[in-house]
């Protein structure tokens, strides 16, 4: 061991020794606590030493406090501009997802208006589900997982279907029946389910040998068993509705656990997050889906705004854009400030504005200025947009300062000095 790591191992034996020396250095309390546990981290990994670690300190600060905003900033404009220049450049393609040929994902501009927008049901719904500590491991059992989570309906294992006046006859595939351990009474319960909310409340469903059921109504027309037969082979047998396909992935581990070197998980092809959360078998600190809205149903609306952040970087990266987080950050706040997730259009951005002339200038002006007029609305002319329209200065940067000067009283400033001093 060198001088210099023997030395360095003397002066910081423990990490909590380099915590309480951190902590003490100036200016050190400015940095926010992951930015401090993050100069920590490093520090104790490199092996610092004191004098390495007070300036790594300095450095930080310097830097932080170089890259705050300055009071007066329009934050709002510069985001908006440094989010939309990028978006210009972003194709219009759909791709394929993490090199998974078969399962293509909305990317680029769309998947970002998707965002923006807020739409309750993204274009390709999907889901990254990792696993726990027993299943990660294996492709077996990672496997075992993947079967749980897919559905499959009776279409999966219908085989053939005759439709008749007054029945619908269902012939199974047995070897997919045997390789899904599904038995036909599960079936045929499941379809009884069904009939019972449709409105062929008379039908009866008749077995009929080991694989194949029949579903009778004698008042039943053709037109009507066409009907049935779609509602009947969307009935669901196993796994979670709407999880149309499954895929299983491996990743590398940076270091090995257990003797093993990778982990294996499941990107899927639809998505409810609130069922896959509730398998034991998954890892649910790590489970993610791109439909905000489920997320923001299931673990409310902070989790909703990191979701919005991560997609946007997300789509950023991939298309070879980089923006500063921040601006990122500072869209999701204003989407889900209300506690609500709002999209940025003319239902959602002009909800929280009180001025006529900044609502008018977003969209649908002329409705906006016949509303007003109608209510006999006062517009305090207070915000950034009305103030461009009208001609004001506007309330940002230097326009944020009210100071009016008597010009007339400062003439005589500094005579009695002069007297004083005989000039």
């Amino acid at each position: 061991m060198s001088a210099r790591k023997s030395k360095t191992v003397q002066e910081f034996a423990q990490r909590a020794d380099l915590t309480e020396f951190v902590s003490k250095l100036p200016n050190s309390d400015l940095l926010p606590v992951p930015v401090m546990k993050k100069i920590i981290e490093v520090s104790y990994a490199k092996n610092l030493s004191k004098g390495q670690v007070q300036e790594v300190v300095r450095q930080s600060v310097d830097q932080y406090l170089r890259s705050q905003v300055e009071p007066g900033e329009p934050v709002g404009v510069v985001a908006a501009q440094s989010i939309g220049e990028p978006g210009t450049q972003m194709t219009l393609r759909t791709f394929h997802y993490a090199g998974v040929k078969e399962y293509n994902v909305t990317l680029g501009l769309p998947r970002l208006i998707e965002i923006v927008d807020a739409r309750k049901s993204p274009s390709t719904p999907m889901m990254m589900v990792w696993l726990d500590e027993k299943h990660r491991y294996s492709r077996e059992t990672a496997y075992e997982v993947a079967r749980k989570i897919l559905q499959i309906t009776l279409e999966d294992v219908a085989e053939e279907i005759d439709i008749g006046d007054g029945y619908v006859s269902f012939v199974l595939n047995e070897q997919e029946m045997e390789k899904h351990s599904i038995e036909l009474e599960e079936v045929i319960t499941a379809v009884k389910g069904a009939l019972g909310k449709a409105r062929s409340e008379k039908a009866e469903v008749e077995k009929e040998g080991k694989a194949a059921f029949t579903v009778i109504n004698e008042e039943m027309t053709r037109a009507v068993g066409y009907r049935l037969k779609e509602k009947i082979k969307a009935v669901v047998l196993r796994g979670i509705k709407g999880i149309t396909k499954v895929y299983l992935e491996r990743k590398r581990l940076d270091q090995p656990v257990a003797g093993h070197d990778e982990e294996w998980y499941i990107i899927t092809e639809g998505s409810d997050f609130a069922r896959v959360l509730k398998l034991e078998e998954v890892d649910r600190t790590r489970t993610t889906t791109n439909n905000i809205y489920e997320t923001f149903s299931v673990l409310g609306v902070e989790a909703a705004r990191n979701s919005i952040i991560e997609e946007v970087i997300s789509i950023l990266h991939e298309q070879g854009l980089e923006v500063d987080t921040r601006h990122i950050a500072l869209l999701a706040d204003w989407m889900t400030e209300s506690g609500q997730i709002k999209p940025v259009s003319r239902t959602g951005i002009t909800l929280g504005k009180t001025s006529v002339l900044a609502k008018a200038a977003f969209e649908v002006t002329v409705n906006h200025l016949l509303a007003a007029a109608e209510s006999s609305e006062t517009d305090q002319l207070e915000g950034v947009t009305e103030s461009v329209i009208v001609g004001n200065y506007i309330p940002m940067g230097t326009g944020m300062v009210e100071l009016l000067v008597n010009l007339g009283a400062m003439r005589n400033v500094g005579d009695d000095e002069r007297t004083k001093n005989g000039s």
